[in-house]
């Protein structure tokens, strides 16, 4: 169905005239302090019958006005808000950095009763059911964020691939320079630097914050003193990584 005529079966369903549209959206552009939140009339009208595409602006406008979920009425329109993860890290970029959380997961509802997890299984013969999971619920979790390790950064190759995504926990900031047995149970942290980010071992010297990298990285060490040109953004729980290049 076209975008403008499913708002204007939306609106006549909420029994809402044009006149109510435009002095909600007044009120929206008032407490938001943006006249570019108001839909005048006219406006409404091109966008219901003439498929004018509306502003990002009055986009969310008619999303309050309708109670609408954004990213759905975006979809409307063929821009898929909700598969923005997968696209984002379908496109890499050289440097490590923070990136948006997922808007939905795919998650296992069911498997089959002969599942047994001691055992390594084909996964997707064992899933009778899938579900999404909302990645609200994981993105309202100020605890948690996501890192993407750059396609130039090697510093922790080949425990990292360059191109993988890491869940970060922000409440783990504290860097531990003992307790492991080997390299698979160091902590790996998240850092935030002058110039971008760096993820790899750290280990706090006085006041200085120390990267170490991989040992088969082949790439030097880096130092920077904290809290005036590093911090420890968190610790990286848990890792999606290629063993291929893409």
């Amino acid at each position: 169905m076209v975008p403008g005529v499913r708002l204007r079966q939306i609106r006549e369903r909420l029994q809402l005239t044009y006149r109510d549209v435009e002095q909600t959206s007044i009120e929206i552009a008032s407490r938001r302090g943006r006249a570019e939140f108001i839909i005048r009339i006219s406006r409404l009208a091109d966008i219901e019958n003439h498929g004018v595409v509306p502003s990002l602006h009055k986009l969310y406008t008619l999303s309050v006005v309708y109670h609408l979920d954004p990213a759905e009425v975006c979809g409307w329109y063929g821009v898929p808000l909700k598969e923005h993860f997968a696209d984002s890290v379908s496109h890499p970029v050289p440097v490590t950095h923070l990136i948006a959380s997922p808007s939905a997961l795919k998650i296992p509802l069911r498997f089959d009763p002969a599942f047994d997890p001691r055992r390594t299984e084909f996964l997707s013969r064992m899933v009778e059911r899938w579900g999404q999971f909302e990645g609200s619920l994981l993105n309202g979790n100020s605890k948690s964020c996501y890192g993407y390790i750059g396609l130039e950064d090697r510093h922790m190759y080949p425990l990292l691939r360059p191109g993988s995504v890491v869940l970060l926990d922000m409440a783990q900031r504290r860097v531990e320079n003992t307790g492991w047995n080997n390299e698979f149970e160091r902590p790996v942290y998240f850092v935030e630097v002058r110039h971008g980010y760096r993820c790899g071992w750290f280990f706090t010297d006085g006041n200085h914050l120390i990267l170490q990298p991989h040992a088969l990285s082949h790439c030097p060490p880096q130092a920077w003193r904290t809290p005036e040109e590093a911090e420890v953004v968190g610790r990286v729980v848990s890792v999606v990584m290629r063993l291929t290049d893409a």
